[in-house]
Order: C-alpha cells, then sequence, then structure tokens
C-alpha cells in the first residue's frame, strides 16, 4: 500500500519551505503581515525569486492554497489490488488528514481571512480557496471513490453524490464550529474511523462495511 502526499510537480523543496514560511506569516500576523518583502526576509530570498516563482500576490495566495491542500494525502496505487482492507485505509488516512488540515492554524487562518474579506472585495480569496484548495482535493479524492466503484467495493449512481456524503460524514459542523473558535477533535482518528464506517455502510458493497451492510446506490 502506498498513501502519501501531494507534492505539486511545480513547487521545488525550496519553492516550498517559502511556502510555509508565507503560511506561517498569514498565521501569525495576517494579512497584513504577508507582504513581498516581508516574506523575502524570512525566508531569506530576494523578492525577484517570488515574483519568478509566483508572479504576484494573487499567484502567491493560489500556491499556498495549493500547497495547503497537498497535506491531504489521497491514494497512489503502484499497481496493488484494491481490496475492501485496503480501500477502507485509504478512506480513514483521507479523513484523518483531511480534519487535521481543517483544524490547524493555516486553515482557520485562510477560511477566517477569507470570511473577514468577502463583503469588501466580492470574496476573492474565497474563490481562492475554492479553486485551488476545495476543489483539487474533491478531484483527488473522487479518484479513490472511482476506484472503489471500479473495484466492485463500492455501489453508488452518481460518483459527485457518494463523495459529498463522504466528506459531509467526516467534517460535520466541525470546520464551522472551530471558524468560531470552538477547539478541535481530541482524537481525529477516532472522527475518521466513524465516517469511513458510515460511508461503507450506506455505500460499501456486500462484506465492504464491518457491519456486511450492502449499498443501496440510491
Amino acid at each position: 500500500m502506498s498513501i502519501q502526499s501531494v507534492q505539486p510537480a511545480e513547487f521545488s523543496p525550496r519553492q516550498s519551505a517559502v511556502l510555509a514560511e508565507a503560511l506561517r506569516l498569514l498565521v501569525e500576523g495576517g494579512d497584513k503581515a504577508l507582504t513581498t518583502a516581508g516574506l523575502a526576509r524570512a525566508a531569506s530570498c530576494s523578492k525577484e525569486s517570488l515574483y519568478k516563482w509566483f508572479g504576484d500576490r494573487d499567484g502567491l495566495l493560489a500556491a499556498m492554497i495549493s500547497f495547503q491542500q497537498s497535506k491531504v494525502r489521497t491514494v497512489e496505487r503502484s499497481g496493488e489490488r484494491l481490496t475492501a482492507e485496503v480501500l477502507r485505509d485509504h478512506l480513514e488516512v483521507f479523513a484523518r488528514d483531511l480534519l487535521e488540515v481543517l483544524s490547524g492554524d493555516v486553515s482557520l487562518a485562510l477560511n477566517r481571512l477569507a470570511i473577514g474579506q468577502s463583503s469588501r472585495d466580492g470574496s476573492k480569496l474565497g474563490r481562492m480557496l475554492v479553486e485551488h484548495g476545495r476543489r483539487q482535493l474533491d478531484r483527488r479524492a473522487k479518484g479513490l471513490i472511482d476506484a472503489g466503484k471500479r473495484a466492485g467495493l463500492l455501489r453508488f449512481s452518481d460518483g459527485d453524490q457518494a463523495y459529498h456524503t463522504l466528506y459531509g460524514l467526516i467534517v460535520s459542523d466541525l470546520h464551522v464550529r472551530m471558524l468560531l473558535g470552538e477547539p478541535g477533535l481530541k482524537d481525529n482518528g477516532i472522527q475518521a474511523k466513524r465516517a469511513v464506517e458510515a460511508f461503507l455502510t450506506l455505500c460499501g458493497a456486500q462484506g465492504t462495511s464491518t457491519s456486511g451492510t450492502a449499498a443501496t446506490g440510491r
């Protein structure tokens, strides 16, 4: 089984380190702390390099969001047969990583900033979070759902609906509550297991769920 984080191909190790520093500045100092000059100093690189790598401020923010969503691991198959056990493991890793990222300071800071800007500039950052974060994550995770169906382990008529069912079971209202200041879960692993078990009960083929409940596909 090979599960690993997806490192965007366009980011070198050096660029990834700069993006991590940019996210740190955002969390610690807010939007005003994320300037080209400030990032260049903090990351020990030139402003010219930042412009070359990421373009303008919007390009930097898009890269930061893409880098952040890549921390949620999805399956990367190396020719292994996708069994019920392997599928469950992959789903639980995805669910646990998703909860870890959403509950982290970086994700909360980005989302709070986007919410705060929504009435001021048409929520440009909000659109970027959807385009470079959520949609890219959804695309990768749906690949796992589709693989499960092709292997006869999942049954559903609509892949988007099946994926959003999984996402809803994992996240529930937790992200909203954390954005409002509630602390995150003490054990994301427990929530991940419960969410995946519920999803397999709804969409799993016979025997995929530990309860053995067959999916209706409806």
